[in-house]
């Protein structure tokens, strides 16, 4: 009788250990998960140590030994993807992947009709490769879309130009104008972009229209504020609702602040005056001078209507409620900078108790079917007098970024713990809070690696995922680039942005960066936006007479205040 041969047992192939040189992976090293990120400033190269008892590893196809570094790994701008492949003793096999960005300037972009004063890069949006600048003090009088860029008859009329890339090259697709251009409009104050549709603010537009469609012509209601939503077919981009709010008034300055996801737009109209509270209240009552509300609208088809009329819970004259809007999903958070009330944390404290002058707060609602509820009313642990939290908000799923860009501690980095010590005026910070369930929680409290008294840290924000972008537009630095000097303060207002990433619940800063042509006065950060692996920083303040993409006329500062745009990749 032949003796049994045992069956062959297969052993699955697994990394024990994964570490690099530098950076971090994100998520932590799991053996069970095959993906992950890093990102790098500054490096050329990396490698990576596995380890696999009793198997064979490549890294990048050349064959490491078990726990040894492997060869060096180069890193140029963007993003390297390196394999990691195990085999087992019984020829079983399993790869890793890691996708390593060096994060670089990819574009430095000026308007096609560059002008001192105009502003561009006062507000961006992205959206995978589609980026829409705002330049709201551009002067020319034409209307609608792709229309005469040099007629300068209208001062501050405002504009909005789209630029979109193949590859990594940027061409501008799109020079937008409203409908009814007015000077002193300021078009592209804000905007907002989700796929094939853009939003653009214009606060400071003045017809009496009320809702959707209304008389563009009666200019009899001045800063009133309009916004004017835009969609693409192909490369063709056209008109498709002009709103205003349901109680139009003077001075409210709807548009201040838009959010667009979906079909779903949210309006802030920073200095509307009704003393209604909660959502759905008396609109014509103006009791509450510039307390500020937000319009929820949404779309079925190609016609909009509204749903919802939003104010704060603690409404109060001076507030500015709709400062900002975040919108993801069926969740709103509204910024209120300018909020007094004393508490701090989430849903703590009187919120009529308003000692705290200027402190601001933040406000988060959520939706079901066509109902808003207030979820949240968040202040900073820190809360200060004059610290204006809710300056700037982000929302990512069940993520909320907050920024209060007069914050004054002397912390540095990532939850210093030194939020009491208010020696560093209007250094400024950004909180991080997460929700489970309907609970909201703080996770982190930001500071800038060279926080310094008026940089003004979280003025801009822009959140994916598990990065953060923060803009500090009173940064001093004279370095350029990405990962320079941050300790040279030889350029006032110059301006930087800093970049965050989250491992579990763990931030760290990634990046921090400057403009290629770092100048005085720019403010490189003013705005931020962030989408996939593409940062785009605004500076609304730079000054070179350059046009287009990458016109090599960075240091020929003879348009002040012109704004430029920098993509970083």
């Amino acid at each position: 009788m032949s003796p049994t041969i045992p069956p062959t047992v297969n052993t699955p192939a697994s990394l024990a250990a994964l570490t690099l040189s530098g950076g971090q992976l994100n998520p932590v090293f799991d053996p069970t998960v095959t993906s992950y990120s890093t990102m790098f400033i500054g490096t050329s190269s990396l490698t990576l140590t596995p380890t696999a008892p009793g198997q064979t590893i490549t890294v990048n196809g050349a064959t490491v030994a078990n726990g040894s570094p492997s060869a060096p790994i180069s890193l140029p701008t963007g993003t390297t993807t390196i394999p990691i492949t195990v085999t087992s003793s019984t020829g079983q096999t399993k790869t890793y992947t890691i996708a390593a960005h060096q994060l670089g300037q990819e574009a430095y972009t000026k308007a096609s009709n560059t002008t001192g004063g105009d502003l561009f890069g006062f507000s961006v949006a992205a959206d995978e490769n589609t980026l829409v600048i705002g330049a709201p003090s551009e002067d020319s009088l034409t209307t609608g879309v792709n229309g005469d860029q040099n007629n300068n008859g209208a001062g501050g009329s405002g504009a909005v130009y789209v630029f979109t890339r193949t590859g990594t090259t940027w061409t501008q697709q799109a020079y937008i104008k409203a409908s009814n251009t007015g000077a002193g409009d300021q078009f592209g104050i804000s905007v907002a972009l989700d796929g094939d549709t853009l939003a653009v603010g214009a606060y400071f537009e003045d017809s009496t229209a009320t809702g959707i469609g209304g008389n563009e012509t009666d200019n009899s209601a001045p800063d009133s504020g309009a916004v004017y939503v835009f969609t693409r077919t192909g490369s063709n981009w056209s008109q498709q609702a002009y709103i205003k709010a349901s109680n139009t008034d003077t001075g409210d300055q709807f548009g201040r602040s838009v959010a667009l996801d979906g079909d779903t737009l949210a309006v802030g109209a920073v200095a509307e005056d009704s003393n209604a509270m909660g959502v759905d209240g008396n609109g014509a009552d103006n009791n509450a001078s510039t307390s500020g509300a937000v319009y929820v609208f949404t779309r079925s088809g190609i016609t909009w209507i509204q749903q919802a009329y939003v104010k704060a819970s603690n409404t109060g004259a001076g507030d500015q409620f709709g400062i900002n809007v975040a919108l993801t999903g069926d969740t709103l958070a509204v910024g209120a900078q300018m909020e007094d009330g004393n508490g701090t944390g989430v849903n703590s404290g009187d919120e009529n108790d308003n000692s705290a002058i200027n402190s601001g707060a933040v406000y988060v609602f959520t939706r079901t079917g066509s109902t808003w509820t207030q979820q949240a009313y968040i202040k900073a642990p820190n809360s200060g007098a004059g610290d204006e939290f809710g300056r700037s908000v982000a929302l990512n799923d069940e993520t909320l970024a907050i920024g209060a860009y007069r914050e004054d501690s002397n912390g540095i980095g990532v939850n210093s713990g030194a939020e009491a010590n208010d020696s560093v005026t209007d250094s400024g910070a950004v909180y991080i809070f997460t929700r489970t369930g309907s609970t909201w929680a703080q996770q982190a409290y930001i500071k800038a690696s060279n926080a310094s008294p008026n940089y003004r840290l979280g003025f801009a924000i822009a959140l994916k995922g598990d990065t953060l972008v923060a803009g500090s537009s009173g940064e001093d630095s004279g370095s350029t680039g990405v990962g320079g000097d941050q300790l040279n303060t030889s350029a006032t207002d110059s301006g930087a942005v800093y970049v965050f990433t989250r491992t579990g619940t763990t931030w760290t800063q990634q990046a921090y960066v400057k403009a290629s042509n770092t100048g005085a006065g720019d403010q490189f950060g003013v705005s931020v936006a962030l989408s996939g692996d593409t940062v785009v920083v605004g500076a609304s303040t730079e000054d070179s007479n350059g046009t287009g993409v990458d016109n090599g006329a960075e240091a020929d500062n003879s348009a002040a205040d012109s704004g430029a745009i920098y993509v970083l990749r």
